[in-house]
């Protein structure tokens, strides 16, 4: 008995690699001689899937099915063989009988290769074994492979290879192909906890006329009829905020964003984040929200509200809320209250060795003290609210604490999941933040071009009601409910660098 296994083509030697894929192109092209070019065959008239097949067996026994997938094993015993179907449901055995099909049809499909793409035609029928399976009555090859597969039983280690050749990954990590079916449904649930709460999905531009003066670093790219330098978004809010002026109220965007900055395990270069904008409530109606939403989409994809994540168990149903003083206060024992002027908070900074913010006034230096000892200790969901206002410029101050706005942030395994205010609405105040901004980050950087939105500006002048806004990235979110350790395990197609 011949047992056919799928070979290792990474990493393998170069000369080995060159002469399978030789022997599979010597294949095609006698089938192509023969005027059996499988890539001529436009369709295939596929009555069932394996799990379709699998899960109602007791119905289909005995009947007719045609099946179609990607063969991923196959074991040729003489005048028969066995041979597993691959389609997106999962993997079903197929039986090949040379009295069956016919000589010249058995032949050609011992032929065929692993990882071929065949259609099959036959009963359903159980093996001795119990295994529910397809008798094959015809075999028609639908796509030849001209590559070998990595190794069956270790799958495709080679994360690089992974990432790079997701189509690969695909094919022989069927775990990989559950975290992509995730990733839908969470974006399906998200969008129908947003759709039933009133919300309405928009999409705004991609490209914009000028880079605001926020820290994020764009994208630049030209605009050849126009004649004129655009950028890629590194935010959707100013346009949604618009929206809101115009009396739409309640909108959403699932949005995806492009920042030129650094990769890591959390960061990628393009992105996706959804951004929601509700008129009539503030930065509480957002945590509401959140914690709503997130409980409500952690049931329906997992369901359980606690989610396993790198050895830890998270807890969406409980949420602590900390302001930012009361969080560096309990895990530094700094007390922002005894800052009384910046050099105060210069001065702590430095008997810390806590880094200094570039422009390092006390609400800067208090948001650092932040990163250097809370962020980390977050592990079950936190809300941190209470922004200092030098870096909340869009968010509206506390009326009793003008220092600080009505800003939150939310962390789970000591990540920043979302960000949300109670959003600006005062025009003057606004404009003034702005510019502000934009200053600080020309007398950083003389060169950079950005500039204050005044357009936005001369929106908030027609009025804007009071309103909520919430930001969050849906790949971290998806990286917790599949229990990814890296960004890129949850987008098909990550940013990389090269191979040349």
């Amino acid at each position: 008995m011949a047992d056919e296994r799928i070979t290792d083509a990474a990493p393998a030697e170069e000369r080995e690699l060159s002469e399978q894929t030789r022997i599979r192109m010597d294949k095609l092209a006698a089938l192509t001689e023969a005027g059996q070019n499988p890539y001529r065959i436009t369709t295939f008239d596929k009555t069932h899937s394996s799990a379709e097949v699998l899960s109602s067996f007791e119905s289909l026994e005995g009947q007719t099915v045609s099946i179609a997938g990607r063969m991923t094993s196959r074991r040729v015993m003489g005048k028969a063989s066995f041979a597993h179907l691959q389609d997106r449901d999962g993997a079903i055995q197929v039986y090949v009988r040379r009295d069956d099909v016919g000589e010249e049809a058995y032949a050609a499909f011992k032929s065929d290769d692993v990882g071929d793409i065949l259609g099959v035609t036959g009963y359903v029928f159980k093996t001795k074994t119990g295994e529910v399976s397809v008798h094959a009555q015809s075999v028609t090859l639908l796509t030849k492979c001209l590559h070998p597969l990595p190794e069956k039983f270790h799958g495709l280690q080679d994360t690089d290879i992974r990432y790079r050749q997701r189509y690969l990954d695909l094919i022989v990590n069927p775990d990989v192909k559950e975290t992509f079916v995730r990733r839908s449904e969470i974006l399906r649930e998200l969008r129908s906890f947003l759709d039933g709460r009133g919300f309405l999905e928009v999409d705004t531009p991609i490209l914009t006329p000028f880079e605001i003066g926020a820290s994020a670093r764009p994208f630049y790219t030209h605009h050849n009829t126009l004649d004129m330098d655009m950028v890629l978004r590194i935010e959707t809010e100013l346009y949604l905020k618009r929206l809101i002026v115009g009396g739409m109220e309640r909108v959403y965007e699932v949005g995806r964003i492009f920042r030129n900055e650094g990769m890591d395990t959390k960061h990628n270069p393009e992105f996706t984040t959804i951004e929601v904008y509700q008129a009539y409530t503030d930065f509480r109606g957002m945590m509401e929200l959140v914690e709503s939403m997130m409980k409500t989409v952690a049931q329906k994809v997992c369901g359980s509200l606690v989610v396993p994540y790198q050895g830890q168990e998270i807890d969406l149903g409980h949420w602590e809320k900390l302001t930012m003083v009361e969080a560096v206060k309990k895990y530094s024992g700094v007390d922002f209250a005894d800052w009384k002027t910046d050099e105060d908070a210069i001065a702590c900074a430095k008997a810390h060795n806590v880094d200094l913010p570039e422009v390092p006034t006390k609400g800067a230096i208090l948001a650092e003290f932040f990163d250097a000892f809370v962020e980390e200790k977050l592990i079950q969901p936190t809300f941190i609210y209470d922004y200092p206002v030098e870096i909340s410029p869009l968010a509206k101050r506390k009326p009793d604490d003008p220092a600080f706005t009505e800003r939150f942030e939310y962390f789970i395994n000591a990540t920043e999941f979302g960000n949300a205010f109670s959003e600006l609405n005062d025009p003057i105040d606004q404009r003034g933040r702005f510019e502000r901004q934009v200053a600080e980050r020309k007398a950083l950087e003389p060169n950079c071009r950005a500039q204050v939105d005044y357009d936005y500006v001369n929106a908030l002048e027609y009025g804007t009601p009071p309103t909520g806004g919430l930001g969050f990235g849906v790949d971290r979110l998806v990286m917790l409910l599949t229990n990814s350790d890296s960004i890129r395990d949850v987008l098909l197609f990550p940013t990389m660098k090269p191979l040349d």
